[in-house]
């Protein structure tokens, strides 16, 4: 049995790494995280069938995710160890490879299958963006890329005053709009269009004291400097606030992976991520707003208006 005790994360990575490339899954032994008061600090575990230093489950879950793997639930073993199992995500399932152009954010297809506000990394950002946009003194809301309605769901569970607020949701995708419409079908004041955000002036819906898009506005058919503009200078009003939402992940067989990917790049590259997160952030900065840019997976702008 080789000793893996003075081991590097390199060479750990590079054994399962190798492992990964002839078996769709993987498992291995850890010490119980449940080990009350260190008293197995520094002792070593079994890993595949090799003795290697105790790490964290945080580290483990990590390294699933860097692997293009979800981590199963661990498995409990006795009062020492646990089995933990990695399984390869399907990259085929994805809505990023979804070639239906005009549905490829519809009802029925693989993105809509995606559920953000399950994801604690995206919720509890969104959550706090939205406290400090305010939402309870707001009163008009506009959603661009509302999909089936998500992040009005987390406003409703949230706002004390939700049948006070009047929510417009746009998207461009008929059925993720249609369904959006069932599940708030008893609340008169939100509404929601199927609508091109390029063709937005034509609707007529005046200015909002709060706008959301959620990784809407980088779509490659809108050009996203002049869209963004246009968006504050005719819908925004000058107290309002507005949240962004910058996507820092792919999603794959249902699984949230962080890092964006760009065109052409067969790994994480964020220049574009940055480079309009920072466009934006200036432009509201000259419109007298202040800005913040948080999160994780997602990049949130939360901008909120220093007029006085």
């Amino acid at each position: 049995m080789q000793d893996f005790s003075n081991k590097s994360m390199f060479e750990i990575y590079n054994i399962l790494y190798k492992q990964l490339k002839k078996k769709e899954e993987i498992s291995f032994y850890a010490l119980n995280p449940d080990i009350k008061d260190g008293v197995y600090a520094g002792e070593k575990l079994i890993i595949c069938d090799q003795e290697f230093i105790y790490r964290s489950l945080y580290s483990f879950i990590d390294l699933a995710s860097l692997l293009d793997c979800k981590m199963l639930m661990p498995e409990y073993i006795d009062d020492k160890l646990i089995k933990i199992n990695f399984k390869k995500l399907n990259k085929k399932q994805s809505f990023h490879k979804d070639s239906n152009t005009e549905e490829k954010y519809g009802s029925m297809s693989y993105f809509s299958k995606i559920n953000k506000n399950e994801e604690p990394d995206f919720l509890l950002n969104y959550i706090n963006c939205l406290t400090n946009a305010k939402i309870e003194k707001r009163k008009r809301v506009l959603n661009l890329g509302v999909n089936s309605g998500g992040e009005f769901e987390v406003i409703k569970n949230l706002s004390e005053n939700f049948s006070n607020l009047e929510l417009v949701g746009i998207d461009y995708s008929k059925s993720a709009i249609k369904l959006a419409k069932s599940k708030f079908y008893e609340h008169k004041n939100v509404s929601f269009y199927s609508w091109d955000i390029n063709r937005l002036d034509e609707l007529d819906l005046g200015q909002f004291d709060l706008i959301v898009s959620i990784g809407t506005l980088q779509s490659t058919n809108l050009n996203f400097n002049e869209t963004f503009m246009n968006i504050v200078q005719k819908y925004l009003k000058k107290d309002g606030a507005m949240i962004l939402g910058f996507p820092n992940c792919r999603w794959y067989d249902g699984s949230m992976v962080y890092g964006a990917v760009a065109k052409n790049y067969s790994y994480s590259e964020m220049s574009v991520l940055y480079k309009d997160a920072m466009f934006c952030k200036k432009y509201l900065q000259q419109k007298k707003f202040r800005v913040t840019l948080t999160g994780k997976n997602y990049i949130f702008l939360t901008a909120t208006s220093i007029r006085k």
